[in-house]
């Protein structure tokens, strides 16, 4: 399951630039390293000399030719200032100057002016942490309400036949997502998957009922998130509701969706209807099935701000870069940063 060799492939010697904020971490010097080394992208490390200090010490290598910045030392600080505070009249420059001085909202900053193509954090700061530095600083993309996460699952001998990849989403954001949230969810999935996966993307929402065998509040908010996404993307191929193996089981569709159907059987993104099926499902594919589970990644920003666990291996975190990385304009890294 090499997908990841194939996307270095695709991205190396591209000089794609990404800003990792947490460079007090050792874990962020090796990953940094790596890449650049393979020439995967060209890494911007943030964080108070000394710290950055430790850091390569304990990781035992070098941040040669890589670009090392200190927000509170920046001469870029009062432009990102001056850019925050545009928009805000509820925002001081002394606030401004505050927020942008800690290293994730710098990062982030960067990426709003195209100082570096993407940010990556998450290792030494929560998840709502990271979420909120990208809406405060890039903003969601255009329609969408509502940022959200997925996961890449690569499914070893799937059906017998080969591994395949699947878009696995919501599994680490949104508790209880509303019919509304739930459509943002899928449509921001489904230009996930159009980045990544070889194929159109073909949406699924899950329930434990497959086109009315059942009925619920649960039941309802699924059907109403499909028609809502079919209203904002009537060209999408998006149905529910599904139970999970009328969604990936053709044989099973095949008996239990009597109406034709783009997605039944044949689904690519699988959308759960909240957070408890989609974090309990991605573990049990992973550990279960042996499946190699990427992520997760958020989605649904104007420019793309990526979440890593807390507990990435220098391993996760290239591996993460190097998907986020595959999903950026073929413009990124055209330009000197």
């Amino acid at each position: 399951m090499d997908i990841i060799g194939s996307f270095k492939k695709k991205v190396r010697g591209k000089g794609i630039s990404v800003v990792f904020p947490e460079g007090s971490d050792e874990r962020i010097i090796q990953a940094a390293r790596i890449l650049k080394d393979q020439d995967i992208a060209q890494p911007i490390v943030l964080g108070k000399p000394d710290q950055v200090k430790a850091a390569i010490e304990t990781a035992g290598v070098t941040l040669d030719g890589i670009k090392t910045i200190d927000p509170r030392q920046s001469d870029k600080l009062d432009v990102y200032v001056e850019k925050y505070i545009e928009a805000r009249v509820d925002v001081t420059a002394g606030m401004a100057r505050r927020i942008l001085m800690r290293p994730l909202f710098y990062a982030a900053m960067m990426v709003a002016c195209d100082d570096a193509d993407t940010a990556i954090g998450g290792v030494a700061s929560a998840t709502a942490t990271v979420i909120q530095a990208a809406v405060l600083t890039v903003g969601l993309a255009p329609g969408v309400k509502t940022p959200s996460s997925y996961f890449l699952m690569v499914i070893p001998n799937f059906l017998a036949a080969e591994d395949k990849p699947f878009i696995y989403a919501d599994c680490a954001v949104n508790v209880d997502p509303t019919a509304e949230q739930l459509a943002d969810i899928a449509l921001t999935s489904a230009a996930s998957a159009a980045r990544i996966l070889d194929e159109e993307p073909r949406v699924a929402l899950l329930s434990f009922s497959t086109k009315g065998s059942a009925s619920s509040s649960s039941v309802d908010k699924v059907k109403e998130a499909v028609e809502i996404a079919r209203s904002r993307r009537p060209e999408l191929a998006i149905d529910g509701e599904f139970q999970a193996d009328s969604a990936i089981v053709p044989g099973v569709a095949a008996k239990k969706v009597k109406d034709d159907s783009p997605v039944a059987g044949k689904a690519n993104v699988i959308i759960f209807p909240n957070l408890d099926a989609g974090n309990i499902a991605y573990k049990l594919t992973q550990y279960m099935a042996g499946a190699q589970a990427i992520g997760p990644f958020l989605q649904g920003f104007a420019k793309p701000i990526t979440d890593l666990s807390r507990g990435a291996s220098v391993d996760d975190i290239v591996s993460t870069t190097v998907l986020t990385l595959i999903q950026l304009p073929t413009t990124a890294g055209a330009k000197m940063k």
